[in-house]
Protein backbone atom coordinates (compact mmCIF):
# COMPACT_ATOMS: atom_id res chain seq x y z
CA UNK A 1 0.00 0.00 0.00
CA UNK A 2 1.45 3.28 -0.83
CA UNK A 3 1.27 5.56 1.97
CA UNK A 4 -0.56 9.18 1.48
CA UNK A 5 2.47 11.27 2.99
CA UNK A 6 4.76 9.81 0.40
CA UNK A 7 5.70 12.22 -2.48
CA UNK A 8 6.27 10.69 -5.71
CA UNK A 9 4.62 10.17 -8.40
CA UNK A 10 2.95 6.57 -8.06
CA UNK A 11 2.21 8.19 -4.54
CA UNK A 12 0.58 10.92 -6.22
CA UNK A 13 -1.45 8.44 -8.78
CA UNK A 14 -2.67 6.30 -6.41
CA UNK A 15 -4.34 9.36 -4.15
CA UNK A 16 -5.45 10.78 -6.99
CA UNK A 17 -7.06 8.43 -9.31
CA UNK A 18 -10.46 7.61 -9.16
CA UNK A 19 -10.37 4.54 -7.64
CA UNK A 20 -13.82 3.06 -8.60
CA UNK A 21 -13.76 3.72 -12.11
CA UNK A 22 -10.27 1.79 -11.79
CA UNK A 23 -11.66 -1.26 -9.68
CA UNK A 24 -14.70 -1.22 -12.71
CA UNK A 25 -12.31 -1.43 -15.60
CA UNK A 26 -10.20 -4.23 -13.90
CA UNK A 27 -13.26 -6.11 -12.63
CA UNK A 28 -14.36 -5.75 -16.35
CA UNK A 29 -11.27 -7.15 -17.48
CA UNK A 30 -11.30 -10.15 -15.28
CA UNK A 31 -14.79 -10.94 -15.90
CA UNK A 32 -14.05 -10.89 -20.27
CA UNK A 33 -10.92 -13.11 -19.63
CA UNK A 34 -13.18 -15.79 -17.40
CA UNK A 35 -15.64 -15.85 -20.10
CA UNK A 36 -13.12 -15.85 -22.76
CA UNK A 37 -12.26 -20.07 -21.31
CA UNK A 38 -16.35 -20.19 -21.76
CA UNK A 39 -16.89 -18.80 -25.31
CA UNK A 40 -13.68 -19.67 -27.29
CA UNK A 41 -12.81 -23.27 -26.83
CA UNK A 42 -15.70 -24.10 -28.66
CA UNK A 43 -15.04 -21.60 -31.38
CA UNK A 44 -11.05 -22.79 -31.78
CA UNK A 45 -11.96 -26.26 -31.95
CA UNK A 46 -14.76 -25.14 -35.20
CA UNK A 47 -11.75 -23.53 -37.06
CA UNK A 48 -9.01 -26.36 -36.35
CA UNK A 49 -7.17 -24.69 -33.80
CA UNK A 50 -6.07 -26.15 -30.02
CA UNK A 51 -9.13 -25.52 -27.20
CA UNK A 52 -7.34 -22.78 -25.48
CA UNK A 53 -5.74 -20.68 -28.91
CA UNK A 54 -8.20 -17.63 -28.32
CA UNK A 55 -7.73 -17.90 -24.01
CA UNK A 56 -4.06 -17.47 -24.78
CA UNK A 57 -3.87 -14.86 -27.18
CA UNK A 58 -6.35 -13.31 -24.64
CA UNK A 59 -4.29 -13.44 -22.11
CA UNK A 60 -1.65 -12.07 -24.31
CA UNK A 61 -3.79 -9.11 -25.52
CA UNK A 62 -4.38 -8.17 -21.42
CA UNK A 63 -0.95 -7.25 -21.01
CA UNK A 64 -0.06 -4.45 -22.96
CA UNK A 65 -4.03 -3.25 -22.81
CA UNK A 66 -3.82 -2.75 -18.95
CA UNK A 67 -0.11 -1.56 -19.02
CA UNK A 68 -1.43 0.97 -22.00
CA UNK A 69 -4.22 1.98 -19.04
CA UNK A 70 -2.72 2.47 -16.63
CA UNK A 71 0.07 4.57 -18.25
CA UNK A 72 -2.03 7.03 -20.01
CA UNK A 73 -3.83 7.52 -16.65
CA UNK A 74 -0.72 9.14 -15.66
CA UNK A 75 -0.96 11.66 -18.35
CA UNK A 76 -2.32 15.41 -17.72
CA UNK A 77 -5.18 17.05 -19.19
CA UNK A 78 -3.07 18.89 -21.89
CA UNK A 79 -0.92 15.59 -22.86
CA UNK A 80 -4.26 13.48 -23.05
CA UNK A 81 -4.98 16.16 -25.83
CA UNK A 82 -1.82 15.56 -27.34
CA UNK A 83 -1.99 11.99 -27.31
CA UNK A 84 -5.34 12.18 -28.52
CA UNK A 85 -4.46 14.20 -31.66
CA UNK A 86 -1.30 12.68 -32.67
CA UNK A 87 -3.60 9.18 -32.07
CA UNK A 88 -6.51 10.51 -34.43
CA UNK A 89 -4.07 11.48 -37.20
CA UNK A 90 -2.03 8.05 -37.13
CA UNK A 91 -5.36 6.02 -36.74
CA UNK A 92 -7.07 8.18 -40.01
CA UNK A 93 -4.36 7.68 -42.31
CA UNK A 94 -4.45 3.90 -41.77
CA UNK A 95 -8.11 3.88 -42.62
CA UNK A 96 -7.31 5.49 -45.42
CA UNK A 97 -4.38 2.86 -45.91
CA UNK A 98 -6.67 0.28 -45.17
CA UNK A 99 -9.22 1.06 -47.92
CA UNK A 100 -6.57 0.23 -50.53
CA UNK A 101 -3.92 -1.75 -49.21
CA UNK A 102 -6.20 -3.46 -46.49
CA UNK A 103 -7.44 -7.02 -46.18
CA UNK A 104 -10.68 -7.73 -46.92
CA UNK A 105 -12.78 -9.88 -44.32
CA UNK A 106 -16.73 -10.14 -45.03
CA UNK A 107 -16.82 -7.16 -47.82
CA UNK A 108 -15.34 -4.84 -45.57
CA UNK A 109 -11.90 -3.49 -45.43
CA UNK A 110 -11.15 -2.45 -42.22
CA UNK A 111 -7.91 -4.42 -40.91
CA UNK A 112 -4.14 -3.30 -41.68
CA UNK A 113 -1.73 -5.97 -41.28
CA UNK A 114 1.63 -4.67 -39.47
CA UNK A 115 4.64 -7.53 -38.79
CA UNK A 116 2.42 -10.28 -37.56
CA UNK A 117 -0.08 -7.85 -35.66
CA UNK A 118 -3.58 -7.01 -37.47
CA UNK A 119 -5.09 -3.91 -36.48
CA UNK A 120 -8.63 -2.35 -36.73
CA UNK A 121 -7.57 1.55 -36.63
CA UNK A 122 -11.22 2.16 -36.45
CA UNK A 123 -10.82 1.00 -32.75
CA UNK A 124 -8.19 3.28 -31.74
CA UNK A 125 -10.04 6.68 -33.82
CA UNK A 126 -12.73 6.19 -31.44
CA UNK A 127 -11.46 7.38 -28.04
CA UNK A 128 -8.91 9.87 -30.29
CA UNK A 129 -11.78 11.63 -31.65
CA UNK A 130 -13.86 11.98 -28.56
CA UNK A 131 -11.03 13.66 -27.02
CA UNK A 132 -10.54 15.71 -29.81
CA UNK A 133 -14.04 17.08 -30.21
CA UNK A 134 -14.28 17.55 -26.88
CA UNK A 135 -10.54 19.72 -27.34
CA UNK A 136 -12.56 21.47 -30.29
CA UNK A 137 -16.15 22.54 -28.64
CA UNK A 138 -14.71 23.43 -25.60
CA UNK A 139 -12.37 26.44 -27.63
CA UNK A 140 -15.46 27.19 -29.11
CA UNK A 141 -17.34 27.64 -25.71
CA UNK A 142 -14.12 29.66 -24.23
CA UNK A 143 -13.87 31.97 -27.38
CA UNK A 144 -17.01 31.64 -29.64
CA UNK A 145 -14.73 33.55 -32.34
CA UNK A 146 -13.12 30.26 -32.83
CA UNK A 147 -14.65 27.73 -35.35
CA UNK A 148 -14.56 25.20 -32.95
CA UNK A 149 -18.01 23.56 -33.66
CA UNK A 150 -17.06 23.88 -37.44
CA UNK A 151 -14.39 22.52 -37.45
CA UNK A 152 -15.46 19.18 -35.04
CA UNK A 153 -18.20 18.92 -37.97
CA UNK A 154 -15.66 18.79 -40.75
CA UNK A 155 -13.57 16.23 -38.52
CA UNK A 156 -16.79 14.17 -37.86
CA UNK A 157 -17.80 14.15 -41.56
CA UNK A 158 -14.14 13.03 -42.30
CA UNK A 159 -14.71 10.23 -39.78
CA UNK A 160 -18.20 9.09 -41.01
CA UNK A 161 -17.21 8.79 -44.83
CA UNK A 162 -13.94 6.54 -43.92
CA UNK A 163 -16.30 4.85 -41.86
CA UNK A 164 -18.79 4.17 -44.59
CA UNK A 165 -16.51 3.59 -47.31
CA UNK A 166 -15.31 0.18 -45.54
CA UNK A 167 -18.31 0.08 -44.91
CA UNK A 168 -18.96 -0.57 -41.38
CA UNK A 169 -22.36 0.64 -40.66
CA UNK A 170 -22.51 -0.30 -37.12
CA UNK A 171 -19.18 2.23 -36.09
CA UNK A 172 -20.79 4.72 -38.04
CA UNK A 173 -24.18 4.70 -35.85
CA UNK A 174 -21.60 4.72 -32.83
CA UNK A 175 -19.68 7.54 -33.48
CA UNK A 176 -22.36 9.52 -34.69
CA UNK A 177 -24.87 8.75 -31.77
CA UNK A 178 -21.16 9.76 -29.09
CA UNK A 179 -20.19 13.14 -31.36
CA UNK A 180 -24.15 14.32 -31.53
CA UNK A 181 -24.49 13.82 -27.59
CA UNK A 182 -21.51 15.85 -27.30
CA UNK A 183 -22.68 18.51 -29.50
CA UNK A 184 -25.66 18.63 -27.50
CA UNK A 185 -23.79 19.25 -24.42
CA UNK A 186 -21.73 21.72 -25.35
CA UNK A 187 -25.10 24.09 -26.63
CA UNK A 188 -26.13 23.07 -30.12
CA UNK A 189 -28.67 25.52 -30.97
CA UNK A 190 -32.32 23.62 -32.16
CA UNK A 191 -32.25 23.83 -35.50
CA UNK A 192 -28.82 22.65 -35.52
CA UNK A 193 -30.22 19.28 -34.06
CA UNK A 194 -33.64 19.18 -36.25
CA UNK A 195 -30.98 20.16 -39.37
CA UNK A 196 -28.52 17.13 -37.89
CA UNK A 197 -31.14 14.87 -36.77
CA UNK A 198 -32.70 15.19 -40.27
CA UNK A 199 -29.24 14.19 -41.83
CA UNK A 200 -29.02 11.37 -40.05
CA UNK A 201 -32.33 9.73 -40.39
CA UNK A 202 -31.49 10.54 -44.33
CA UNK A 203 -28.48 8.42 -43.78
CA UNK A 204 -29.70 5.89 -42.71
CA UNK A 205 -32.43 5.34 -45.12
CA UNK A 206 -29.30 5.72 -47.81
CA UNK A 207 -27.85 3.30 -46.16
CA UNK A 208 -30.53 0.76 -46.75
CA UNK A 209 -31.09 1.45 -49.98
CA UNK A 210 -27.10 2.05 -51.10
CA UNK A 211 -26.00 -1.38 -48.68
CA UNK A 212 -27.75 -4.59 -49.40
CA UNK A 213 -26.01 -6.15 -46.39
CA UNK A 214 -27.92 -3.63 -44.10
CA UNK A 215 -31.50 -3.55 -45.98
CA UNK A 216 -31.23 -8.06 -45.27
CA UNK A 217 -30.22 -7.56 -41.35
CA UNK A 218 -33.33 -4.80 -41.25
CA UNK A 219 -35.46 -6.90 -42.87
CA UNK A 220 -34.71 -9.83 -41.16
CA UNK A 221 -34.99 -8.04 -37.94
CA UNK A 222 -38.35 -6.73 -39.15
CA UNK A 223 -39.67 -9.74 -40.57
CA UNK A 224 -37.57 -12.56 -38.74
CA UNK A 225 -37.42 -14.11 -42.04
CA UNK A 226 -34.82 -15.51 -43.82
CA UNK A 227 -31.30 -16.75 -42.02
CA UNK A 228 -31.15 -15.91 -39.00
CA UNK A 229 -29.23 -18.45 -37.11
CA UNK A 230 -27.12 -15.79 -35.30
CA UNK A 231 -29.60 -14.62 -33.22
CA UNK A 232 -31.74 -17.58 -33.05
CA UNK A 233 -29.04 -19.63 -31.25
CA UNK A 234 -28.13 -16.76 -29.10
CA UNK A 235 -31.61 -16.41 -27.97
CA UNK A 236 -31.89 -19.88 -27.54
CA UNK A 237 -28.45 -20.05 -25.12
CA UNK A 238 -30.13 -17.38 -23.23
CA UNK A 239 -33.02 -19.26 -22.69
CA UNK A 240 -31.39 -22.15 -21.53
CA UNK A 241 -29.28 -20.59 -19.34
CA UNK A 242 -32.40 -19.56 -17.18
CA UNK A 243 -31.89 -17.48 -14.33
CA UNK A 244 -28.52 -19.00 -13.13
CA UNK A 245 -27.34 -20.88 -15.85
CA UNK A 246 -26.30 -24.46 -16.28
CA UNK A 247 -22.80 -24.18 -14.83
CA UNK A 248 -19.18 -23.21 -16.15
CA UNK A 249 -18.27 -25.49 -19.54
CA UNK A 250 -21.67 -26.77 -19.22
CA UNK A 251 -22.94 -24.93 -22.04
CA UNK A 252 -24.27 -26.69 -24.78
CA UNK A 253 -25.73 -23.92 -27.30
CA UNK A 254 -22.76 -21.81 -26.94
CA UNK A 255 -20.63 -24.25 -29.52
CA UNK A 256 -22.96 -23.47 -32.30
CA UNK A 257 -22.87 -19.91 -31.75
CA UNK A 258 -20.89 -18.37 -34.38
CA UNK A 259 -18.59 -15.49 -33.23
CA UNK A 260 -19.23 -16.89 -29.73
CA UNK A 261 -15.66 -15.33 -27.87
CA UNK A 262 -16.68 -11.93 -29.82
CA UNK A 263 -20.12 -10.52 -31.22
CA UNK A 264 -22.09 -13.04 -29.07
CA UNK A 265 -19.93 -13.29 -25.84
CA UNK A 266 -22.99 -12.11 -23.47
CA UNK A 267 -25.18 -14.83 -24.54
CA UNK A 268 -22.67 -17.68 -23.91
CA UNK A 269 -22.29 -15.72 -20.19
CA UNK A 270 -25.97 -16.18 -19.87
CA UNK A 271 -26.09 -19.92 -20.92
CA UNK A 272 -23.39 -20.74 -18.39
CA UNK A 273 -23.67 -18.17 -15.53
CA UNK A 274 -27.24 -17.57 -15.87
CA UNK A 275 -29.24 -14.12 -16.63
CA UNK A 276 -29.14 -12.78 -13.46
CA UNK A 277 -25.37 -12.63 -13.95
CA UNK A 278 -25.90 -10.63 -17.34
CA UNK A 279 -28.76 -8.37 -15.22
CA UNK A 280 -25.25 -7.89 -12.91
CA UNK A 281 -23.10 -7.45 -15.72
CA UNK A 282 -25.78 -4.43 -17.68
CA UNK A 283 -25.71 -2.92 -14.07
CA UNK A 284 -21.94 -2.52 -13.98
CA UNK A 285 -21.81 -1.08 -17.25
CA UNK A 286 -24.74 1.49 -16.66
CA UNK A 287 -22.98 2.20 -12.77
CA UNK A 288 -19.68 2.93 -15.35
CA UNK A 289 -21.70 5.58 -17.39
CA UNK A 290 -24.23 7.19 -15.03
CA UNK A 291 -20.52 8.03 -12.82
CA UNK A 292 -18.91 9.50 -16.15
CA UNK A 293 -21.85 11.33 -16.65
CA UNK A 294 -21.93 12.69 -12.89
CA UNK A 295 -18.17 13.13 -12.98
CA UNK A 296 -18.52 15.31 -16.38
CA UNK A 297 -22.05 17.18 -14.69
CA UNK A 298 -19.63 18.29 -11.39
CA UNK A 299 -16.75 19.26 -13.18
CA UNK A 300 -16.25 22.96 -14.18
CA UNK A 301 -13.60 22.68 -17.44
CA UNK A 302 -14.97 22.32 -20.25
CA UNK A 303 -12.88 20.23 -22.13
CA UNK A 304 -12.54 17.46 -19.08
CA UNK A 305 -16.75 17.52 -18.94
CA UNK A 306 -16.89 16.70 -22.74
CA UNK A 307 -14.59 14.45 -22.96
CA UNK A 308 -15.40 12.73 -20.23
CA UNK A 309 -19.26 12.49 -20.86
CA UNK A 310 -18.25 11.71 -24.35
CA UNK A 311 -15.98 9.02 -23.46
CA UNK A 312 -18.23 6.72 -21.21
CA UNK A 313 -20.86 7.30 -23.85
CA UNK A 314 -18.77 5.40 -26.06
CA UNK A 315 -18.82 2.67 -23.43
CA UNK A 316 -22.33 2.42 -22.98
CA UNK A 317 -23.85 2.64 -26.63
CA UNK A 318 -21.39 0.06 -27.73
CA UNK A 319 -22.50 -1.87 -25.17
CA UNK A 320 -26.05 -1.59 -25.93
CA UNK A 321 -25.65 -2.29 -29.50
CA UNK A 322 -23.96 -5.66 -28.67
CA UNK A 323 -26.48 -6.64 -26.08
CA UNK A 324 -29.54 -5.49 -27.96
CA UNK A 325 -28.52 -8.04 -30.72
CA UNK A 326 -28.25 -10.93 -28.74
CA UNK A 327 -31.19 -9.75 -27.01
CA UNK A 328 -32.68 -9.27 -30.58
CA UNK A 329 -33.92 -6.16 -29.66
CA UNK A 330 -32.00 -4.52 -32.28
CA UNK A 331 -30.62 -5.84 -36.12
CA UNK A 332 -27.56 -7.77 -36.25
CA UNK A 333 -24.43 -5.63 -36.38
CA UNK A 334 -20.82 -6.92 -35.33
CA UNK A 335 -19.72 -5.15 -32.21
CA UNK A 336 -17.59 -6.33 -28.99
CA UNK A 337 -19.02 -5.92 -25.90
CA UNK A 338 -16.52 -3.14 -24.35
CA UNK A 339 -13.67 -4.87 -22.17
CA UNK A 340 -15.45 -8.60 -22.44
CA UNK A 341 -15.14 -9.71 -25.69
CA UNK A 342 -12.24 -11.26 -27.68
CA UNK A 343 -9.88 -8.96 -29.96
CA UNK A 344 -6.71 -7.40 -29.79
CA UNK A 345 -7.78 -3.81 -31.02
CA UNK A 346 -10.73 -3.36 -29.51
CA UNK A 347 -9.30 -4.67 -26.03
CA UNK A 348 -6.47 -1.80 -26.33
CA UNK A 349 -8.57 0.82 -27.80
CA UNK A 350 -11.04 0.36 -24.71
CA UNK A 351 -8.32 0.72 -22.59
CA UNK A 352 -6.52 3.35 -24.23
CA UNK A 353 -10.88 4.85 -23.70
CA UNK A 354 -10.07 3.61 -19.64
CA UNK A 355 -6.88 5.58 -19.31
CA UNK A 356 -8.24 8.36 -20.95
CA UNK A 357 -11.11 8.85 -18.75
CA UNK A 358 -8.87 7.64 -15.33
CA UNK A 359 -7.03 10.69 -16.46
CA UNK A 360 -9.41 13.51 -17.29
CA UNK A 361 -10.91 12.50 -13.56
CA UNK A 362 -8.14 12.57 -11.46
CA UNK A 363 -8.25 14.63 -8.52
CA UNK A 364 -6.41 17.50 -8.51
CA UNK A 365 -6.90 20.27 -6.08
CA UNK A 366 -5.02 23.35 -7.61
CA UNK A 367 -6.40 22.75 -10.82
CA UNK A 368 -9.77 22.77 -9.70
CA UNK A 369 -9.28 25.65 -7.78
CA UNK A 370 -7.87 27.56 -11.18
CA UNK A 371 -10.86 25.84 -12.72
CA UNK A 372 -13.62 27.55 -9.93
CA UNK A 373 -11.99 31.26 -10.50
CA UNK A 374 -11.82 30.96 -13.96
CA UNK A 375 -15.98 29.70 -14.29
CA UNK A 376 -16.76 32.44 -11.46
CA UNK A 377 -14.82 35.37 -13.27
CA UNK A 378 -16.36 33.85 -16.83
CA UNK A 379 -20.03 34.35 -15.49
CA UNK A 380 -19.44 37.81 -13.94
CA UNK A 381 -19.45 36.00 -10.27
CA UNK A 382 -16.63 37.28 -8.10
CA UNK A 383 -13.59 35.03 -7.15
CA UNK A 384 -13.41 33.09 -4.18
Amino acid sequence: MVSRVERGALADWFWTIDRVFLALFILLIGIGFMLSFAASPAVAERIGLEPFHFVKRHALFLVPAIATMIGISFMSPRQVRRTAVILLIVSLAMMLFALFFGVEVKGSRRWVNIAALSIQPSEFMKPAFVVVCAWLFAEHARQPEIPGNLFAIILFGIVAALLVAQPDLGQTILTTAVWGGMFFMAGMPWLWIGVLGGLGAGGFVAAYYVFPHVALRVDKFMTGEGDTFQVDTAKEAIIHGNWFGVGPGEGIVKRIIPDAHTDFIFSVAAEEFGVVFCMVLVLIFAFLVLRGLSHAYREKNDFNRFAVAGLVLQIGIQSIINVGVNLQLLPAKGMTLPLISYGGSSMTAICVTAGFILALTRHRPEKRAQDRTLFRVTHGLPAE
